[in-house]
């Protein structure tokens, strides 16, 4: 049955507001919470605490906006390159420190453009690397990781390494707005001249200043941000009752058939050099399809079946989605005090023309956990950078509506 402590509500949508303020500039990614959601639910929800944790941190907007509220934040994500988003969009840096070696990096560059750097020695070796990047982009980005791979301040190396993985990702062949790896037509890749360094110079320029509000806000802190690579649906390394606030937004569905986290991180993590980057999205939850049993959750249940009878290869990858997330929320749960609160921002994707309602799905696996539903807010998603529309029966030109609403489901521990 259907909850009644559930409304739309239109002061979630956050339509006017800056969702790029502070270190959320650092560095683009999919499906982001944005850090006025994180900011609202905290200090509505979290008065006194001092531990908030996100079990699916992405980028770590949770993480940032706990530090700017004075509490510390715990965080997980099995992507590399999110890991080292969220810990470099909350680390601390000496400013003037920082700003010696963006001068350095424009003395380096300056050197290259008037010859006097030789030809990078060190150019990845992934496959298709040729067909991604012109060859003098690949030559443009190898010099540039010449120059960071010098730095021997590893918190400062990283500050780099993000303005350079987002260089990376806009000077590639890749299709402008797509999260999937498409390759441009070749009409386009005729007309493409990226300019890497100037590329790079603007992303360090504008995460500097974000590093520079963030330092001022959260000066008078001493919060502490720990990001785990733990997969929240095998274990939580936290201890039991340890969290006062869970502020998360999920993964909508299996990343291969929802939003690809692993192929928008490729190109990226293989020039970073993390291992197993081709592989990610089968890492993720879901990303094993398993036989189908019941859950023991009844809606899920039916919803499942209703997808089996029209396509058993498509029930399968939504049942093994709703498996890793019903352990993760148990393994979740745990680690949440007596009183303390869940917050998830959930979306309820279509799949063969079915809603599947995660909402109502997070709802009933907490209260499986002895959490109260306490509110769902329904929100439109004005600026999160989603596919609106998929192609459900996989025909040409038919297309459904994905996900243009989040439901902000809030459980407290009894």
């Amino acid at each position: 049955m259907m909850t009644l402590r559930k409304e739309n509500d239109y002061s979630w949508d956050f339509q006017t507001e800056n969702v790029k303020r502070d270190t959320h500039c650092f560095h683009n990614y999919p499906a982001m919470m944005i850090p006025q959601i994180a900011e609202r639910l905290i200090r509505e929800y979290g008065k006194g605490a001092k531990s908030l944790f996100d079990p699916y941190c992405g980028t770590g907007t949770s993480l940032v906006e706990a530090n700017l509220c004075g509490i510390n934040a715990f965080g997980s994500d099995l992507n590399p390159l999110a890991r080292l988003i969220a810990k470099t969009k909350t680390s601390k840096l000496c400013v003037k420190e920082l700003e010696a070696y963006v001068q350095s990096l424009h003395n380096y560059l300056l050197s290259v453009n008037f010859g006097k750097i030789c030809y990078p020695q060190n150019i990845p070796q992934f496959k298709n690397i040729d067909y991604w990047f012109l060859p003098q982009t690949i030559s443009e980005l190898a010099i540039i990781k010449q120059f960071i791979d010098t730095i021997e301040n590893n918190r400062i190396k990283d500050f780099f390494l993000i303005a350079f993985s987002e260089t990376v990702r806009e000077s590639s062949l890749t299709r402008n707005g797509e999260f999937k790896l498409y390759r441009m037509t070749e009409e386009q890749v005729k007309k493409f001249k990226p300019d890497v360094f100037s590329m790079l110079l603007s992303k360090v320029n504008r995460n500097k200043k974000g590093l520079e509000s963030f330092l001022k806000k959260t000066n008078s802190f001493n919060s502490q941000v720990y990001v785990f690579e733990f997969d929240s649906s095998q274990e939580v390394t936290l201890e039991d009752e340890s969290v006062d606030l869970v502020v998360t937004s999920p993964p909508y569905g299996d990343s291969k058939t929802t939003v690809a986290y692993g192929q928008f991180s490729r190109l990226s993590s293989q020039w970073l050099g993390f291992e197993e980057a081709d592989n990610l999205d089968s890492r993720l939850m879901g990303g094993a399809p398993k036989e189908i049993f019941p859950t023991g959750f009844q809606l899920l249940d039916a919803t499942i079946q209703q997808i089996a009878s029209i396509d058993e290869k498509r029930a399968r990858e939504v049942y093994s989605f709703y498996v890793d997330y019903i352990k993760s929320i148990s393994n979740v749960a745990n680690v949440i005090k007596r009183g303390g609160y869940a917050c998830y921002v959930v979306g309820n994707r279509r799949v063969k023309d079915i809603t599947l309602l995660t909402d109502e799905f997070t709802k009933s696996i907490f209260e499986q956990f002895e959490f109260e539903h306490k509110y769902t807010f329904i929100r439109n998603i004005p600026n999160k950078r989603m596919p609106r529309k998929n192609s459900p029966t996989n025909e040409t030109g038919k297309t459904a509506t994905t996900i243009n609403n989040e439901y902000i489901v809030v459980m407290n521990k009894k």
